[in-house]
């Protein structure tokens, strides 16, 4: 059965992938984002599909204007089923960097953003006594690997989706996160401009010899959401190529060995 999916930051590299993964599954998506013009992209990549799309233009940051968004979409197509909380981003790379404008600027997009979609969406699901809601988080949530801002608010998302997943479980509603490694899209762009090799240069730390494609983590996702994950709640899972198991290039120094 069609279900009804609502997906944030839609119009980003992940975001994409996202909506066209639900869609080619046959499921209604709502897909949003500040940027209409990139939502215009997205429908028009999922023409032909055998699901829908419909364009939420919504600011995260906002939980009033989200809701007010949000409600006149789900009064004419139903309540959301599948929350995928995608919307985020990172703005300075070191502590140094960082100002308290920035600091907040990261925490309020990628952390109170979250918990503005999914208050938004928790009515509806209580009222069905089912849901599945998927946060897209990051590796930085666990090492430090710059953008102290953005990290922090990822690794205040993992503390929120067990809350979710402990709180919410007796009304059907299950909560997980997924962190993402290094993620080839669009935002990369200007780092490659500068740095063809950038993504050749990042591999070695990867145990796959590869960094994740948004499809990764779109498929991730999907399991996430489905009845196949019926039993899973509060997980955090790593789609990042091996990165979080474990660092071949200290081994062989420690040990001396190749491996």
């Amino acid at each position: 059965m069609a279900r009804i999916v609502l997906v944030s930051g839609a119009a980003g590299g992940i975001g994409r992938r996202l909506v066209a993964r639900f869609v080619e599954l046959g499921d209604t998506v709502l897909a949003q984002d500040l940027s209409e013009a990139g939502l215009d992209h997205v429908l028009a990549e999922c023409t032909g599909m055998s699901g829908r799309v419909n364009k939420v233009i919504a600011d995260v940051t906002d939980a009033a204007s989200l809701s007010d968004a949000l409600s006149a979409v789900t009064a004419i197509h139903g309540t959301v089923d599948v929350l995928i909380a995608n919307a985020g981003g990172a703005s300075t790379p070191t502590l140094r960097q960082t100002t308290v404008d920035s600091w907040h600027r990261d925490i309020d997009l990628n952390l109170n953003g979250t918990m503005h979609t999914v208050q938004a969406v928790l009515p509806g699901m209580t009222a069905k006594g089912k849901g599945s809601i998927v946060a897209i988080g990051s590796v930085n949530a666990t090492l430090a690997l710059g953008h102290p801002g953005y990290s922090a608010a990822k690794a205040g998302l993992i503390s929120y989706v067990k809350s979710l997943a402990t709180e919410l479980g007796r009304v059907g509603i299950r909560a997980n996160i997924i962190l993402p490694g290094t993620v080839k899209t669009p935002a990369w762009q200007q780092r490659v401009n500068k740095n063809p090799a950038v993504f050749e240069q990042l591999i070695k730390w990867y145990p796959l010899r590869r960094v994740v494609e948004p499809d990764d983590v779109a498929e991730a996702a999907i399991f996430l959401a489905s009845d196949a994950a019926k039993a899973i709640t509060g997980a955090v899972l790593p789609v990042d190529c091996g990165l979080l198991a474990g660092n071949l290039l200290m081994a062989s120094e420690l040990t001396l060995e190749e491996f």
